[in-house]
């Protein structure tokens, strides 16, 4: 398990602003009010200010590696004028204030081959009455994908196992979602479109049954597919800030539709929520719960190994457990120590399925520990650690945010 020392985070933070800063970097990104490190100033006030954000990787499907992700906030001036005068006289950060226009890119490579380059952008308009939400990406991912199967013989005897099959697909990605809100409310309705194309190859196949396990002979094989869906979104939120809420809730439901009339190789639908709940239970103290439910339904035979749902959870492999029906559900407690640090506790258990039914009488759990420090007080961003733990396994992770 490699990931960032912990000790040394707010000093790394120091060292990079001073490179994008020059010399005086370290007195410009202290707060004047309380002598912490912080970079809300300087991300309002530089036009080409971003927050670095690093990207320690150490998932166990890809393996250990890393990156850097550029955060570009945009805002009017009016907006930083309103920001800066709640930032004067606060030190939670501007929970209240709208969320400004945000741009992500970078990249990141892993020990496995696998690497990606990114660009995402979050725009709202009209005080908050249409969100937009778009990225793109090119990439190549060596990653392992498993199929657990359970037969029963002719001599009425139970089989059960498991294949993991090692892929490798280069390609692009993108999608693009807006929304629009409910006249006085807090719903928004709208549209979204994803479109995919990749070329996939399966390495290797390994079967395990009972303990033992053996290695299955491949061809040379490699899958040109395309997937191309559209679909509607709807979602409500109150939550309190976007970056790191400590009060409300988020519930975001999508049905895609992936057909051949635009584009798709294969045909199929996909339905997915998220929900979110955050409880302050106290000044120093939040709850937070987390559900997602996911599903798949298709007439086709054969689909790309990574087009299938998994449990995506801390502390369990991208891609492990799969199946055309996925549920997960999170707790997490957060104790803040003072409006810069926080300290965070979470247990997560998640199922897949081949049926709705079958869901939950199996599933995967994993719990962990991690931290918090309010990098951007204008803005309410943190950022820090997190340390999960599933299977005997440990898996570090570097966070903006809650970790959900």
């Amino acid at each position: 398990m490699i990931f960032t020392n912990l000790k040394r985070i707010p000093a790394a933070l120091i060292f990079i602003s001073s490179l994008l800063l020059g010399s005086n970097a370290v007195f410009a990104v202290i707060d004047p009010q309380d002598g912490h490190l912080d970079m809300g100033e300087y991300l309002a006030n530089n036009a080409y200010g971003f927050l670095p954000i690093p990207i320690v990787i150490t998932e166990p499907a890809v393996g250990v590696g890393g990156g850097v992700l550029g955060m570009f906030l945009h805002e009017s001036e009016e907006e930083q004028k309103a920001r800066k005068q709640q930032a004067l006289t606060a030190t939670a950060g501007d929970a209240q204030l709208l969320a400004p226009s945000i741009t992500v890119a970078g990249g990141a490579y892993t020990d496995n081959g696998t690497w990606m380059a990114v660009v995402g952008h979050r725009h709202t308009w009209n005080n908050d009455s249409i969100r937009y939400l778009g990225g793109a990406g090119y990439g190549r991912a060596n990653i392992d994908v498993y199929k657990r199967f359970d037969l029963t013989l002719p001599t009425n005897s139970p089989l059960s196992g498991s294949l993991g099959i090692a892929t490798e697909s280069e390609g692009f990605l993108m999608k693009h979602q807006v929304e629009f809100r409910i006249p006085d409310s807090d719903l928004f309705l709208g549209v979204s479109q994803t479109y995919s194309s990749f070329s996939t190859a399966i390495k290797s196949i390994d079967l395990s049954l009972s303990g033992d396990e053996w290695q299955l002979p491949t061809i040379d094989n490699s899958l040109d597919s395309s997937l191309s869906g559209v679909g509607i979104v709807a979602e409500y939120d109150t939550r309190n800030n976007l970056f790191f809420p400590t009060s409300g809730s988020s519930v975001k439901a999508e049905y895609l539709i992936y057909d051949e009339l635009i584009g798709s190789d294969f045909d199929f639908s996909t339905f997915e929520v998220d929900a979110f709940q955050y409880v302050p239970v106290s000044e120093k103290l939040t709850l937070a719960f987390a559900g997602s439910y996911t599903s798949l339904h298709t007439q086709e035979h054969y689909l790309p190994p990574l087009s299938q749902p998994y449990i995506d959870m801390r502390g369990v492999a991208a891609y492990k457990y799969q199946g055309n029906e996925v549920s997960t559900l999170q707790v997490q407690t957060m104790w803040h120590l003072n409006h810069r640090w926080t300290i965070n506790a979470f247990y997560g258990v998640g199922s897949s399925a081949s049926e709705h039914k079958e869901l939950f009488s199996d599933s995967v759990s994993a719990y962990g520990l991690g931290f918090r420090y309010q990098i951007a007080r204008r803005y309410g961003i943190h950022v820090g650690v997190d340390v999960a733990y599933s299977e005997d396994q440990a898996t570090g992770y570097f966070q903006v945010g809650t970790g959900f």
